[in-house]
């Protein structure tokens, strides 16, 4: 009986170790998943290097098929264009969402003499993005003059405002062709922000009557409804050059 009473015992207390085995390996599990799930803090991936979902043309409705992943990057490879389109205009649009307020951030490169630029609050129905969109202008600002022989304002090259707010010269440092830069987009009515490896190289109030100001006595001042939309798809512009770009995600504000 006393023997009996030893393996019930056992076997109780071996069940109970089980239990709480499997409660803390449960729990252990749950703690990870959660930290998988919020590690990026509100980021959302718009092209994390895998997919091209949610990107197509600008006013179109398929993405380009100059546009591609190549080693993890999304990339406009020149050599895909067909005979009877040489010059490019492929701008695209990221379609799943449009934002109002909100942290943009992206990695890029362009070769020597590339030129592109990052659209926000963009809507479609336009003859280009250009024309309704904010620009932040990138350029290879170290070669690009050199090339084309010709002379650029500050509010033409990489990080400008474009045609609206130069850079921060004292603030910028742009990487050769050929090397990865990484910009960053902060924007609200109260405050628009444009970053360059890190650093800030240009701030403005949005719709202030500085920017009135720019918009009427400038380039935009025949074109009405440049910078009036408040919300909008972000837009990767294509001028004819080899471009790649990798981690492009966004945060709301």
């Amino acid at each position: 009986m006393r023997f009996l009473l030893i393996i019930i015992l056992s076997s109780a207390l071996s069940c109970k170790s089980d239990t709480t085995t499997s409660s803390e390996s449960s729990n252990t599990f749950t703690k990870e998943k959660t930290a998988k799930t919020t590690s990026d803090d509100g980021w959302i991936h718009l092209f994390d290097g895998s997919t091209t979902d949610g990107w197509r043309a600008y006013n179109g409705t398929t993405l380009p098929a100059q546009w591609e992943i190549k080693d993890g990057a999304l990339t406009f490879d020149t050599e895909k264009r067909l005979e009877a389109d040489k010059k490019g205009g492929k701008d695209i649009i990221y379609s799943k969402e449009e934002f109002d307020n909100f942290e943009l951030y992206l990695e890029w490169k362009l070769p020597e003499g590339g030129n592109s630029g990052i659209f926000y609050h963009l809507k479609e129905g336009y003859s280009g993005p250009a024309e309704v969109s904010p620009e932040y202008q990138l350029l290879d600002d170290l070669k690009w003059e050199e090339i084309n022989n010709a002379k650029l304002e500050e509010w033409q090259k990489t990080a400008a405002d474009y045609a609206m707010y130069p850079p921060d010269i004292s603030q910028k440092i742009v990487k050769p062709s050929g090397e990865w830069n990484s910009s960053t987009i902060r924007f609200t009515p109260e405050l628009a922000e444009y970053y360059l490896n890190g650093k800030k190289v240009v701030s403005f109030v949005p719709w202030s009557a500085d920017w009135e100001k720019r918009k009427k006595e400038g380039k935009w001042k025949d074109f009405p409804d440049y910078g009036i939309h408040k919300t909008g798809y972000i837009g990767l512009q294509d001028h004819d050059s080899p471009l790649w770009f990798r981690n492009i995600k966004i945060k709301k504000l």
